[in-house]
């Protein structure tokens, strides 16, 4: 059995939703980061960058302990032979639009909640402007790309939508409509309704609900406790 360390975030979701389409046996050890557990010892010994996700896989030959959700996807998917082509240019169409999801589409969602929900604690409109102008433009590269193919990777579904589509779910939040990409809306719908992701999703749900952001959760998420050596 899998052990999946997560919080409810896109990428612990990301994971949870690749685990359920494969059928893996896995429990959930929850890292709640906004009380500071990504900090703890034990599980940087795991998850040296004290991120979430980062499983531990007993029946890897040695054990197995993974850190990085691109990471991890690969290795399941490579584990299971499923949602990535094993050669040739269908991998690398693959491997690309999830490399697209690990260095921009994540990233620049994730800035544009942080300024666009005042998570510092402050407005700053500079900040507000980038990042949804950023993630805008990542939209319009995925709805093109998605104008040409049924999935990012190609015909068929893969880690790549995978990874990407926990992120696309709250683009209101990023300063988007669905409505205004067409192809994007499509392909999200099509993959909300794989009876796996709906699953998946529900990674750590009774505690997504609560959004206050308190002192202690902004130092832990955002303050120079990150920064202190370990």
């Amino acid at each position: 059995m899998i052990d999946l360390y997560a919080w409810p975030t896109p990428n612990g979701q990301k994971i949870s939703i690749m685990l359920e389409e494969c059928g893996l046996d896995y429990r959930v050890i929850p890292v709640d980061i906004n009380k500071g557990e990504q900090f703890n010892p034990d599980f940087i010994e795991i998850s040296p960058n004290g991120r979430i996700p980062a499983i531990v896989d007993p029946d890897g030959n040695p054990p197995v302990a993974m850190f990085e959700s691109g990471a991890i996807l690969i290795y399941l998917a490579e584990k299971t032979g499923r949602f990535m082509p094993q050669s040739g240019a269908a991998r690398y169409q693959v491997l690309q639009w999830l490399m697209f999801q690990m260095g921009g589409l994540g990233p620049m969602c994730g800035q544009a909640h942080h300024f666009r929900q005042r998570m510092g604690g402050a407005e700053i409109p500079y900040g507000i402007d980038r990042y949804t102008k950023e993630t805008g433009r990542l939209y319009g590269v995925m709805d093109k790309r998605l104008g040409d193919a049924a999935y990012l990777g190609g015909d068929d579904y893969s880690i790549a939508d995978m990874a990407c589509w926990p992120w696309v779910r709250p683009m209101r939040r990023q300063g988007h409509e669905r409505d205004d990409f067409p192809n994007v809306k499509r392909w999200f719908d099509d993959i909300a309704a794989r009876p796996a992701v709906a699953r998946g999703m529900e990674l750590l749900a009774e505690h997504r609900g609560n959004k206050t952001m308190t002192d202690e959760s902004r130092e832990n998420l955002f303050g120079d406790t990150q920064f202190k050596s370990r």
